[in-house]
């Protein structure tokens, strides 16, 4: 049983590893079926272009769409803010908030770097957009030394309907893989190099120490799974309360809920401050001795429309 606890707490403190391991082993198998069951190059001068770069950023675009779109932290930050936009600066933290946004995006961007690094790797898609190119400067360069044949075929070289000669076609075909993986390493480190300066600079400007800030990063992931495991049993019990009192025709009980105030103090952005040392607004707003409540008299969210009430 304690091998068992060992091991359960070892993929525990490892998850994010573990996480971005199945992301990586999701691209890959991604940008295979894309390369093998739906990428055709046309072939076409004047099609190649597009249609490769398509490929290549199309995908890359979407997952990024997609890391904003399933952000918990963008809409916390964002709902509500048209209302009242002091709610994206509290307290005049702009630089707090531009931080915030830039770990959102950040965040967001791992999935299309990989996907991007991936398809560079591959080459496929490159070698398509490439053949398309039709810039003189670029074309010299593809077909130096080359016959003339070479200029007026480039766009056929990634098909087999090429004219060029097999040599001549598989020089091209290297040559573009080459270069699409060149660059596909130099994304691979870019990436690395930048996260790491990041992540130094965030912890050399860090307001706590290292032990103090792992507690704080505990803490938020504690107190995240329990506000959703006792937001669901909260639910539940008002929803059977509700229930019971409406199937039994009789005066539903006192429940006590937090007013509309309240859930605005809890899910507003929030940073450290020595003077505080809270670890969240929750906690924030808890430690409060001076709180009041007044009941909303009506419904904040009109929930069939999704609209603000006033």
């Amino acid at each position: 049983m304690d091998n068992f606890q060992t091991v359960l707490r070892f993929f525990m403190n490892q998850k994010a590893t573990i996480g971005y391991s199945f992301m990586a082993l999701l691209t890959i198998g991604g940008e295979r079926v894309f390369s093998m069951v739906s990428f055709q190059c046309p072939c076409n001068l004047n099609q190649n272009f597009a249609y490769g770069i398509t490929f290549l950023l199309g995908p890359a675009a979407v997952l990024l769409f997609l890391g904003l779109f399933f952000s918990t932290r963008l809409w916390r930050l964002y709902t509500g803010c048209c209302l009242n936009p002091m709610k994206l600066c509290p307290r005049g933290n702009c630089f707090g908030c531009l931080r915030v946004l830039m770990s959102i995006f950040t965040g967001a961007c791992v999935a299309p770097i990989m996907w991007l690094c991936v398809a560079l790797l591959n080459g496929t898609f490159y070698e398509c957009a490439v053949s398309g190119l039709n810039n003189n400067v670029v074309v010299d360069l593809f077909c130096k030394n080359k016959t003339m044949k070479c200029r007026e075929e480039l766009a056929h070289v990634p098909c087999d309907r090429s004219k060029l000669s097999n040599d001549e076609r598989l020089d091209l075909l290297l040559m573009f893989r080459a270069q699409s993986q060149i660059l596909g390493w130099s994304l691979i480190i870019v990436s690395a190099l930048v996260g790491l300066l990041g992540t130094c600079c965030t912890n050399c400007r860090s307001k706590v120490s290292y032990l103090q800030l792992t507690f704080w990063k505990r803490y938020m992931e504690k107190e995240k799974e329990r506000f959703d495991s006792f937001s669901v049993e909260y639910a539940n019990k008002l929803a059977e309360r509700n229930l019971q009192s409406f199937f039994e025709n009789k005066n539903a009980a006192p429940f006590p809920f937090p007013n509309h105030k309240a859930w605005e103090e809890i899910s507003a952005y929030y940073t450290f401050s020595q003077s505080e040392q809270y670890y969240s607004t929750l906690q924030r707003y808890v430690e409060k001795t001076d709180r009041e409540f007044h009941p909303e008299k009506r419904p904040v969210l009109d929930s069939d429309y999704g609209i603000e009430m006033s």
